[in-house]
């Protein structure tokens, strides 16, 4: 008999020979249905194989991210096993399961795969994944996968690197490949199937070596999840704040001013500065103090802080002036500036905590493939905070900012959010510095301080910052997307390395601990999540223009002039659509630009002095006086923003 930890703790007897599908269906049939992969002891084996003994097992469904990677791996072997069925003379390479997906790279010689090929692609992965065939590991020699792909050189260069008695093959159907492992039951369970794009890559990623296609596809347990996500990526192309940046003309870019460098249209600018408003008001009542940074640094005071050391590939080249031997590089973190203003005097336990809060704009080199939008950039703007306080004050301070980043997200509607908590790899002790009692101190108190804020928490091995761990906010967007939007990071390394102080109450010098914060992350990311989330409809307090008065005609439009002053006494922006167009077409483009309120101003509404109210998504709210709408207007702004 062999004995299963399960992960609540329990433990179960079975003979020798059991599977993970087999603990699957002695707790239920409709588990055992539902299993895709399974763990054990921390490592993936296939739910099919004999368990090799006594140990902990984990079983995986699709509702867990190690289930979707072990179907869209095997979906990958099906979409290679098609593709060899429909060019017989390909050779295959690598294909890994992606976020969403899975893709398979081919060299095809002669041949060429484009759009119109995806319906017979698809329509022979559907055929094979109909067999049922199970999904077999096997260990194979060395010499003998070298003579499977006599022919293919990607494959042997891969079995190459590898060692004698570590290569194993997965087979299933007619259908063999070079795989690790970490498969579903049997192709059977795969019974929706989409090619989602075709593009080139360069074999390991290197442009001196072939060029191969890239095949994208994704697969799900049913049809009606296929769809589902089919309609997600229509609403997300919709969403996409490249697209509504341009439209509600918010930022733009340039080639000549650069790559990942944005640029913000008036009213982008006038969005990000109400952004930064909300914050600071939020800020000074927390006790923040504002300070101002330069965009450039010295090279040594990056090398202090040890972000050159780690980051200095990533940073833009350094400055060189003429002055012998000075360099400076373009900012690439606010905090070793803070650290500086920290220590510009002498500090006691009296002043602590201090709180220094900084829109500081930071510039790092991105290679050009991986720009995005505003989500990823060259040039971004940190809603940075640096607290330095005592040990005896750290887990309240953080627990403070705690407060701070749940404010912005209840305000901005981001409800769904977990916490993860970002710990060192313990296995990678070299990747970070500092002392281990200190790194045990910092995560301890983020711990205990998400504990007691009762937080939904993961934690995550690896993730931490070099300097510190931290509490990173991953958020979910109305699409159910996760980003990571606010960070927090407790750091006893940064005061070492820059030397801070402050005099103690027993008249001794301590080292303050300092905490790194910031509940936007970048203003530029940001904006584009929350872009994206609303769609461009942006809470009223937020939106750039809140109202636009509609006068049905020419004559009317003086009238509406007036009413714009009337509006901008009352701190309500406004505008007026003088153009020589319908009505209906007026109301039509105020739709489009997302603008909350419309006042239609014609001969009835000058005679009785009222507004005609129509609201963005939901249509006529009838007439009004303007001190009506005007009180309509302030108690929804008042609302957005009240706290708890």
């Amino acid at each position: 008999m062999i004995a299963i930890t399960l992960p609540d703790g329990s433990v179960r007897n079975y003979e020798d020979g059991a599977s993970a599908l087999d603990v699957a269906r002695s707790i239920s049939e409709g588990l055992a249905r539902n299993v895709l992969s399974a763990e054990w002891n921390g490592q993936t084996v296939e739910a099919a194989a004999e368990l090799p003994g006594d140990g902990s097992l984990r079983l995986f469904t699709w509702n867990d991210p190690q289930g979707k990677q072990a179907f869209w791996h095997s979906s990958a072997h099906v979409m290679a096993q098609a593709l060899l069925k429909l060019y017989p003379d390909a050779k295959l390479t690598i294909g890994p399961a992606i976020e969403n997906g899975f893709y398979y790279d081919v060299d095809l010689g002669d041949q060429t795969l484009s759009e119109k090929d995806f319906p017979a692609l698809e329509s022979k992965m559907i055929e094979l994944a109909r067999e049922k065939a199970e999904f077999k590991m096997r260990s194979v020699r060395k010499a003998e996968a070298l003579a499977l792909y006599t022919g293919n050189e990607y494959k042997t260069e891969l079995i190459e690197n590898l060692e004698d008695g570590s290569i194993t093959f997965c087979d299933h159907s007619d259908f063999t490949d070079l795989c690790r492992g970490g498969h579903i039951p049997n192709t059977g369970v795969i019974k929706a199937i989409k090619v989602m794009n075709v593009a080139g890559a360069y074999w390991r990623g290197d442009e001196n070596k072939p060029q191969l296609t890239r095949v994208y596809g994704t697969s799900f347990p049913k049809k009606a999840l296929l769809d589902e996500y089919l309609e997600h990526l229509e609403e997300a192309k919709k969403r996409d704040h490249r697209k509504l940046g341009k439209e509600l003309e918010l930022f733009t870019f340039s080639k000549r001013v650069g790559q990942g460098l944005p640029l913000w249209l008036p009213k982008g600018a006038e969005l990000r500065e109400r952004l930064e408003q909300f914050l600071k008001l939020a800020q000074r009542k927390a006790g923040y103090k504002p300070v101002i940074s330069p965009h450039i640094g010295s090279k040594e005071l990056y090398e202090t802080s040890g972000h050159y050391a780690k980051y200095g590939a990533d940073s833009f080249q350094p400055i060189h002036t003429p002055e012998d031997g000075e360099e400076y590089l373009l900012k690439p973190m606010n905090c070793p500036h803070h650290c500086e203003l920290y220590k510009s005097k002498p500090r006691s336990y009296r002043d602590l905590p201090v709180r220094f809060a900084e829109f500081g704009t930071v510039y790092r080199y991105e290679q050009s493939g991986e720009l995005h939008g505003l989500t990823r950039v060259r040039g971004f703007t940190q809603d940075d905070a640096h607290l330095f306080c005592t040990p005896e004050q750290v887990k309240e301070e953080f627990k403070n900012v705690i407060d701070l980043v749940l404010y912005i997200l209840k305000t901005l509607d981001f409800p769904e959010f977990v916490a993860q908590i970002s710990l060192r790899d313990p296995e990678q002790p070299e990747k970070y510095i500092g002392s281990t009692e200190n790194w045990d101190k910092a995560e301890q108190a983020i711990i205990e301080a998400a504990e007691e804020k009762q937080l939904k928490t993961v934690v995550e091995y690896g993730e931490a910052a070099f300097y510190g761990p931290k509490l990173d906010f991953m958020v979910k967007d109305a699409l159910n997307r996760s980003w990571q939007l606010g960070t927090i990071q407790v750091d006893y390394n940064l005061p070492e390395r820059f030397e801070l102080e402050y005099k103690g109450s027993d008249n001794e010098m301590h080292r303050p601990v300092m905490i790194h914060r910031a509940p936007f992350g970048s203003m530029e990311r940001f904006v584009a999540v929350l872009l994206e989330h609303c769609g461009g409809n942006f809470p009223l307090w937020l939106t750039p223009d809140q109202v636009v008065i509609l006068p049905i005609s020419e004559k009317y439009v003086t009238h509406a002039q007036a009413l714009l002053k009337l509006l901008d006494n009352c701190d309500i922006r406004a505008l007026v659509d003088e153009r020589n167009e319908k009505t209906g077409r007026k109301i039509r483009d105020a739709e489009l630009n997302k603008i909350p309120f419309m006042l239609i101003i014609g001969e009835k509404e000058v005679e009785e002095g009222t507004v005609s109210v129509r609201k963005h998504g939901e249509g006529d709210l009838g007439s009004m006086k303007l001190e009506e709408f005007t009180r309509l207007v302030e108690e929804e702004v008042k609302n957005e923003l009240a706290t708890d």
